[in-house]
């Protein structure tokens, strides 16, 4: 890392042999590097495993490294400089390690001070230095993996660059081999390689999902898709059809809670295996429904689930013991893929299944009298909430076709979510936006708040529950390059004040976040549970039900895998 190593490593004139492009260090790109390396350990949203640390803190150094090795190489483009710029005296590579190491020491003991105020707001074991090496270890695997895949990458570009300087002016080169580069590497990308990945995904999630679990034989009820009658087979529901059909409260259990004789709850699905295309799946829902006297039942409820077919389980047990069984679930799966998965590569199902099943339900209840006709709900969970409010163009038309709508933890793709946050009430927060005075939905971190504002609050009623630290609300492509509200603003309840947007930084924080966001204690992250009871009990005011049943069926529900 002397001055010895002679040139830098961006598109030189002179011939390098390829063995050292590979192992020369460009000094920019290594104050880019440490730069972004120090800053990496800044907090983010949730508690930060050793891994993931040294993930963040990899790639990050390896982001630095890049802009500076571009940084000079744009300075050199367009001063016309043909020559790689002078090398760095040894004195200087020196200072820069020895600020490096320095800033490196004060930034780690910052890092697990600030990860422990974190733990501390969450109710999470603290941490301590021990784990420092394997974070060091980890980041320092990234960073030289990330380098080696850079430098091939500018190496092929040279070589293309050079050939193109046979035949055009030096400049013209360099600029369309950059291009020609950078283009035939997104064609490959999309055309080959998720092609494959795609490939593989599918096949092996399709597997998972036709796996039957020991815990879930079929049902006994025909009140149950799958069950004595149905129109659907066992195996077709998938693994976490089966889940969703074969849990819930039994009768015996409502009756106890409520002192009143209850009804069964019925509760229909239809996989995959229901249909050649989503549509068609929606109707073999609503045929089960309908065999299963779905709609003569008080309440129905369509569960947009994720990708796989999974249900937040206390969002469906909540309206169960609510209305005392007199209730119908339908719910369908559009997807093999885990929900990280379908949230990335196939949202546009998941758009297309809740409004297939939303409108196939909506129109066989607008087929009944009036006065015969059950309550309609809409709920979902992280892509099951961008499914859910897919059906509907406006905050006002969510209120008018349906008696109330739920939607936890939304993702920064849900349109209408992002819509009504970005037309919010002049003066509230991102995190915790007011929309038309309150007229027709609220967003809430928690139960406390969901009578806020102190304004009148229409039938129809909608409730989004979004935390502060969940980074799949939060989370945004533009937080790579632009400072989000949520961080001018005031922090959330639990985030940490000393959270700051750092350009690139934050946005691969926020991004690892996402692959921890379960992993942390109700009320914070992706978790959803405690509030899910009281949004309920606000939106649709069952009779007979009050505040102390509400906090005697908490520990009754559980949130499911």
């Amino acid at each position: 890392m002397g001055a010895g190593t002679a040139a830098s490593t961006d598109i030189p004139v002179s011939d390098w042999g390829a063995r050292r492009r590979l192992t020369h260090l460009s000094y920019g790109g290594m104050v880019g590097a440490t730069v972004l390396l120090l800053a990496s350990g800044t907090p983010s949203l949730l508690p930060r495993t050793w891994i993931f640390q040294g993930v963040i803190s990899g790639g990050a150094a390896a982001a630095g490294y890049a802009v500076g090795v571009l940084l000079a190489w744009l300075t050199r483009f367009m001063v016309s400089r043909d020559r790689a710029w002078p090398r760095p005296q040894r004195f200087w590579w020196w200072a820069l390690a020895f600020v490096g190491v320095f800033d490196a020491v004060v930034m780690t003991y910052w890092n697990v001070r600030w990860q422990n105020e974190i733990r501390d707001f969450m109710g999470i074991d603290r941490v301590g230095f021990g784990a420092v090496p394997l974070v060091l270890a980890v980041a320092l695997g990234v960073f030289l993996g990330c380098m080696l895949i850079g430098k091939l990458w500018l190496i092929g570009m040279r070589e293309l660059v050079d050939l193109l300087r046979r035949f055009i002016p030096s400049r013209l080169a360099t600029a369309l081999g950059a291009y020609a580069a950078i283009a035939l590497t997104v064609l490959l990308v999309n055309g080959v390689l998720v092609e494959s990945v795609m490939r593989v995904l599918n096949n092996t999630f399709a597997a998972a999902n036709n796996e039957m679990q020991a815990n879930t034989p079929a049902p006994t009820s025909p009140l149950r898709s799958g069950g004595p009658g149905s129109t659907v087979s066992w195996d077709s529901l998938g693994r976490e059809g089966r889940v969703n059909i074969a849990s819930g409260p039994t009768v015996a259990q409502l009756t106890a809670f409520n002192g009143a004789p209850a009804k069964e709850p019925i509760r229909v699905y239809a996989g995959l295996g229901s249909g050649e295309e989503l549509t068609d799946i929606a109707q073999a829902a609503v045929r089960e429904l309908e065999r299963t006297g779905g709609f003569r039942r008080k309440l129905i409820a369509i569960g947009n689930a994720t990708g796989l077919g999974w249900l937040n389980k206390s969002e469906i047990d909540t309206l169960e013991y609510m209305y005392n069984g007199d209730t119908a679930l339908v719910s369908m799966q559009y997807s093999y893929l885990p929900s990280w998965i379908s949230f990335l590569v196939d949202k546009e199902r998941a758009r297309q299944a809740g409004t297939a099943l939303f409108e196939a339900v909506s129109e066989r209840v607008r087929d009944l009298p009036e006065a015969q006709r059950p309550k309609l709900v809409v709920f979902g969970e992280s892509l099951g909430s961008f499914a859910g409010e897919s059906p509907f163009g406006s905050i006002p038309t969510v209120a008018a076709r349906t008696d109330g709508a739920l939607f936890t933890g939304p993702t920064f793709n849900n349109r209408l979510w992002e819509d009504t946050t970005r037309n919010r009430d002049p003066g509230s927060p991102q995190v915790q936006p007011v929309f038309n005075r309150g007229k027709y939905v609220r967003f809430v971190a928690d139960e406390t708040e969901l009578d806020r504002p102190a304004t009148p609050w229409r039938q129809g009623r909608i409730v989004y529950v979004q935390h502060p630290s969940d980074p799949v609300t939060w989370f945004n492509p533009t937080l790579l390059l632009r400072e989000p509200d949520w961080l001018k603003e005031k922090r959330g309840r639990d985030v940490l004040p000393t959270m700051r947007w750092i350009p690139v930084v934050t946005f691969l924080q926020v991004s690892a976040d996402m692959a921890v966001a379960n992993g942390v204690p109700d009320g914070h992250g992706h978790h959803y549970l405690r509030v899910v009871p009281f949004a309920w009990a606000t939106i649709l005011q069952p009779p007979g039900w009050t505040d102390e049943k509400t906090r005697r069926l908490l520990p009754l529900l559980v949130r499911g895998e």
